[in-house]
Parts: structure tokens; C-alpha cells; sequence
């Protein structure tokens, strides 16, 4: 398919995971790609990788809490590309909580919000005026999860996933007369290199999975490339979840009812 032909699109957190096989997605799909991440080296790298695949995309460094190295990105990709459609805000932070709520330590707490709330405000308000050039198919798609949702852990992790879906919902109300749709992607568990070394207790939670298995980041990707794309024209402020049935399952207690 090349539904993203003539498309120019940034991903932030592109490196690796989920951001990078979004970044591939749009790019096999036609879309030159602005690949940026705070590592320099990844970002590099996924963007040799998909010209070697026959795409378009660039590499930028950019760490999403620095306001400025946000906006000479997206200056960057609308002086190469001559615009931007599309933008997606993948990067994020997570630290574990502490064993009781009352030893936790505030910055680890205040850096989950700067990189995954404040720094895709960063990026949307820098995006406006290209997207809104975009003769309508101006798109922001933010990567969420279903901690947002239910409790799976990570007290600030989850709460920043939820503060970022409910500016998604703000933004795709203000940016509607802009025609620029604003949406979200929930994803539940999914296969990258946090599970590098729990390879076994990935299986344990497929478990937990009515489809059986846990997400692969191009599960993601593919739904990322929906929202972002003319297909999802009449959708716009919508959280949707990719997450195997798990926020509308509870198979633990399912099982044990079931023994009684």
C-alpha cells in the first residue's frame, strides 16, 4: 500500500521499539520520515535501514524536553520535506515504583510527565501551523498504553499515559477547525527490548491475553498507520486500544471461577 505517498511524517522515540516500527510502517507505506530520538546512534541507524529498504527518511537527534531541539526538528522536517502530515509522539519515560507509595522519589515522578506529556505538548504545539498546512490530512497520533486505563503498576508512568489521553482529547477538539485530527493507540504488553532480559515472565503474561500472545511492535505500527492515514478521515479524539482483548477480558478470574 502507499497510502502515505507524498506524505512527510516525524516520530519521536524512533530509535527502537514501537517508534521504530512505526517509522518503517510510514515509510513503507510511501512517507518520508523524519527519524529522531535522543540517541543519536538509533536514530541513524533506523533511517539507514529503511533507505536500504528502498524508503525516504532522514535522522535528527532530539531529546523531547529540550524545547528548543523540539522546534529545529520540526523546522528541520518542514524545510526537507517542504512540509509535515503527519506526527507521532511515541517518546516516553517509565521508572518502577518504589515498594509503598510513600517512599517515592519525586524526580523520577516529574520525569515521566516532562518526556511523555510535556514533550509531546512540545512537539504538537511546534507541528500546528505545518499540520495545518497540510490541505487536510494533518494527523497527530500519540502512543498511550493501557496503564492509562486499568492498574497494571507504575503509579507516574500510568498517570502521564492518562494525562496524555485526555490532552488528546482536548487538542483533537481545538485542532478539528484546523483539520487536523489528533488521536491516541493504547497499547497492552508488546514485544521489545525492556523484555530483553524477562523472556519468560513475557510468556507467563501471554497468558493474560485472550488472543493468546502479547503484542509485536508492528501490531502497533499498523494501527498507528490507520489513524495517521485518509482512512481514518471521520476519526479524530478516539484512545484505541491494541491490546490482544486484555482491557475487556479478566481471564485469572475467569480460570479460578471456573475450578470452582
Amino acid at each position: 500500500m502507499t497510502r502515505f505517498e507524498g506524505y512527510a511524517a516525524l516520530v519521536t522515540g524512533a530509535g527502537q521499539g514501537i517508534g521504530e516500527a512505526v517509522a518503517r510502517r510510514l515509510a513503507g507505506e510511501g512517507a518520508r520520515v523524519l527519524v529522531t530520538d535522543r540517541d543519536a546512534a538509533r536514530a541513524d541507524s533506523v533511517a539507514a535501514a529503511i533507505r536500504a529498504d528502498g524508503g525516504a527518511a532522514e535522522a535528527r537527534t532530539c531529546d523531547v524536553t529540550d524545547a528548543a531541539a523540539v522546534e529545529a526538528a520540526v523546522a528541520h522536517a518542514g524545510e526537507t520535506f517542504g512540509g509535515l502530515d503527519v506526527l507521532v509522539n511515541n517518546a516516553y519515560a517509565c521508572h518502577r515504583d518504589p515498594e509503598r507509595f510513600e517512599q517515592w522519589d519525586e524526580a523520577p515522578w516529574y520525569e515521566d510527565f516532562e518526556v511523555t506529556v510535556h514533550g509531546a505538548a512540545r512537539c504538537v504545539r511546534a507541528a500546528l501551523p505545518l499540520l495545518e498546512g497540510a490541505s487536510g490530512r494533518g494527523s497527530v497520533v500519540n502512543i498511550g498504553s493501557v496503564n492509562a486505563e486499568r492498574h497494571f503498576g507504575d503509579h507516574a508512568y500510568s498517570a502521564a499515559k492518562a494525562a496524555l489521553a485526555s490532552l488528546t482529547r482536548t487538542l483533537a477538539v481545538e485542532s478539528a477547525p484546523r483539520g487536523i485530527r489528533v488521536n491516541l493507540v493504547e497499547p497492552g504488553t508488546v514485544r521489545t527490548d525492556v523484555w530483553r532480559d524477562r523472556a519468560a515472565m513475557l510468556e507467563e503474561v501471554s497468558a493474560h491475553y485472550p488472543l493468546g500472545r502479547v503484542g509485536e511492535p508492528a501490531d502497533i505500527a499498523a494501527a498507528v498507520a490507520f489513524l495517521a492515514s485518509r482512512d481514518a478521515a471521520w476519526i479524530t479524539g478516539v484512545s484505541l486500544p491494541v491490546d490482544g482483548g486484555l482491557l475487556v477480558s479478566n481471564l485469572a478470574m475467569n480460570r479460578t471461577m471456573a475450578q470452582g
